[in-house]
């Protein structure tokens, strides 16, 4: 059995408990000289002392730590970085039977091999799949005639899409902002961030998503193919823009909503102009607003590593823009029913729609990023109240 390294730990709820652990003899409290041992305050049921550094405590363990629990107030699941851990560990807890209880379906469900290009495309955070996927769902709403529902198939085909459309966006951002990433609290954890992908690993993945994604657009017409193909630099360089400009959410919104477009080609053959085009420019406005947000959530380290964003361009003054964004986007939106000649329900829940960007940006805290991810996610639902909407206004035309 190896040594294992001095225990130095402290916590303002109580003894770190270690179990699972494979040693000689489990040292106590009495083993400690008195020096050590140091009285806390603690609402928890165990020994009210902590260990201190000058703590002589060894433990000896077996070469696979296989379980690691903290208990006590205030206390959580830390990461553990050893040798014999996946990269894609999330939880150390064990359930019944002594097995990992997994922190995420992804454990469930994926080999470990599997796992960091699961987190790669964000397979955990589905929401912005339904954002990349809104602007197709209402331009195939729209395509519909007076009267009836649109293409069930093509609304499952472009959702399909939209899915792998996304994930390509984030494998290419991830591994141009992989030292970027290491240096922000919130995506240091981000595997090419943390080594459990290598450079050429994610490229490779990349190659055969982009190999996947043209393949099913064949089952579409050629201009809704060459619609898709025409995205792609925009999807590439995205990533890029946040190092030279402050608009990096406007080159976002033109990449996402370009989505209603070959949507729309697919169903008719063509582009309308007077019906694409303004839908465009509300999901391009609507995509400043939420992503001006979600920019707010990293500000402070991306001042520090020299990231670009509206969040740090607007500054206080960020809910009078993103209140513009929101207003021209319902503009367009409406725009867009005018043209289409949609039924009166359609503005009704437009108007319902409203009420959600207005609330949404009212609410915000943008100095908590915790509320600012929450505001974010809560676009599925003027996603889906706009597609209702649009539903609706056509069955009732």
């Amino acid at each position: 059995m190896a040594q294992a390294s001095k225990l130095m730990a402290s916590s303002h709820s109580g003894v770190h408990f270690i179990s699972g652990l494979n040693h000689q003899r489990r040292p106590s409290l009495a083993d400690l000289p008195k020096s050590s041992l140091k009285p806390v305050k603690s609402n928890s049921k165990i020994s009210p002392y902590t260990v201190l550094e000058n703590s002589s405590a060894t433990f000896r363990r077996c070469s696979v730590v296989k379980h690691i629990k903290f208990l006590g107030r205030g206390c959580s699941n830390l990461p553990i970085r050893d040798p014999h851990f996946s990269a894609s560990a999330k939880s150390l807890e064990r359930g019944e039977g002594g097995q990992p209880v997994p922190s995420s379906w992804i454990e469930a469900i994926f080999p470990e091999q599997a796992r960091p290009y699961a987190y790669l495309v964000r397979l955990d955070k589905p929401a912005g799949t339904f954002l990349f996927a809104w602007p197709c769902m209402w331009s195939l709403a729209f395509t519909a005639n007076a009267g009836t529902l649109p293409d069930l198939k093509m609304l499952a085909f472009f959702f399909l899409v939209s899915f792998m459309s996304r994930n390509i966006a984030c494998n290419i951002n991830d591994y141009f902002d992989k030292d970027f990433d290491s240096q922000v609290e919130r995506t240091k954890g981000r595997p090419l961030a943390s080594g459990a992908i290598a450079g050429f690993q994610a490229l490779l993945f990349l190659a055969i998503q982009l190999l996947l994604g043209y393949g099913v657009l064949f089952a579409v017409n050629k201009l809704s193919r060459l619609l898709w193909v025409s995205s792609l630099p925009w999807i590439f360089t995205y990533p890029l823009m946040k190092r030279i400009t402050y608009w990096p959410q406007a080159y976002l919104g033109l990449t996402v909503s370009w989505g209603a477009a070959y949507s729309w080609a697919a169903v008719k053959g063509s582009l309308d102009p007077a019906i694409v085009f303004p839908l465009v420019l509300a999901f391009f406005f609507w995509t400043l607003e939420f992503d001006t947000i979600y920019a707010h959530q990293d500000k402070e380290d991306d001042v520090k590593v020299g990231i670009k964003s509206t969040a740090l361009l607007f500054g206080d003054s960020t809910k009078l823009w993103i209140s513009g964004f929101a207003a021209a986007s319902i503009a367009g939106l409406a725009l867009t029913g005018f043209n289409a000649n949609i039924g009166w329900p359609f503005y009704g829940l437009l108007a319902a729609a409203s009420g959600h960007l207005a609330w949404q940006i009212w609410d915000v805290d943008l100095s908590n990023p915790a509320d600012c991810s929450r505001k974010f996610v809560s676009n599925i639902w003027f996603g889906a109240i706009v597609f209702g909407a649009i539903l609706c206004g056509r069955l009732f035309s």
